[in-house]
């Protein structure tokens, strides 16, 4: 039987891709944070380390001796409020399994890096494809295409497949995402939701599509060298979430649209009142002859 090691094995996309590389044929090793419950997944055999800690890594890597591996682990969220950790689990950590990997001369046929669609950042509309120039607009992003260019250095040792997912999400998932975040508050029939702009359209993916396309890849030798995004397709506007939402579930969760106004209460108290002219006047001048 095969092995393969998966970083994160604990977190919401691990706990997927576990019985999936199970019904590969896969025995899986996975490695936990020290803060974790040991042996806490029964799918698969946990090691207790930490990606920042090279030395850890070092011996759980000569210990697992995996004949592939899925470098999961890191920091998820671009709302995550401290710089110097995303840098340290997504840059570092990974630089460290790399090393890892050379250091204990472990010869898998595939080390596959979960980056992110992120470092795309903010580009214009329509279809993004591999070769688009990244363009990250937040430290997580940025993270992740260092995490990608620090990996190039270690292509002529490691067969290295890297994967840049879109937005996914399934059932597990945080609350701090999105369409979880929706779910929740129909499944504990909230009445009302706080959203932002709703005709923003994203591509949203099914976790599970996305572990089998990662455990595809693995086996896939055209793969090794590639960078791949994992993605579904096709955008959806959160409007269209919402309409989904309502009509699967069948409750009509009102939805608040978050509105943003200053407070010009400092200035008129500075300089006395001030005579704004309504947008309506504003586009009337500027229109008009």
């Amino acid at each position: 039987m095969r092995t393969a090691f998966v970083t994160g094995v604990q977190g919401f996309t691990g706990r997927y891709l576990v019985p999936t590389l199970r019904d590969r044929g896969y025995a899986v090793h996975g490695l936990i944070r020290p803060d974790e419950a040991q042996g806490a997944h029964d799918l698969a055999r946990c090691y207790s380390g930490d990606v920042k800690d090279l030395r850890q890594l070092r011996a759980v890597i000569s210990e697992a001796r995996a004949d592939v591996v899925v470098h999961l682990a890191g920091i998820a969220s671009v709302r995550h409020d401290d710089p110097s950790e995303i840098y340290e689990a997504n840059l570092v950590g990974t630089r460290n399994l790399l090393q890892a990997l050379v250091d204990s001369g472990a010869q898998p046929s595939a080390v596959l890096l979960a980056s992110s669609a992120n470092v795309y950042g903010n580009q214009r509309g329509g279809a993004l494809a591999e070769d688009a120039r990244p363009q990250p607009v937040n430290e997580y992003g940025i993270s992740k295409i260092a995490m990608e260019w620090v990996a190039k250095l270690f292509m002529d040792r490691l067969p290295i497949i890297i994967a840049r997912p879109f937005n996914y999400t399934g059932r597990g998932q945080s609350t701090d995402f999105l369409i979880p975040k929706i779910v929740s508050h129909v499944r504990r029939a909230a009445q009302e939701i706080e959203l932002g702009n709703l005709d923003v359209e994203r591509d949203f993916s099914d976790v599970r599509a996305v572990v089998d396309a990662y455990a595809r890849l693995l086996e896939t030798k055209l793969a090794i060298g590639g960078t791949f995004n994992i993605c579904s397709g096709r955008a959806v506007s959160l409007r269209k979430v919402i309409d989904l939402v309502r009509s699967i579930s069948g409750r009509n969760l009102k939805v608040r649209v978050m509105r943003l106004w200053g407070s010009s209460a400092k200035l008129e108290q500075a300089i006395g009142p001030i005579s704004m002219p309504l947008l309506e006047e504003t586009l009337r001048w500027m229109i008009e002859d």
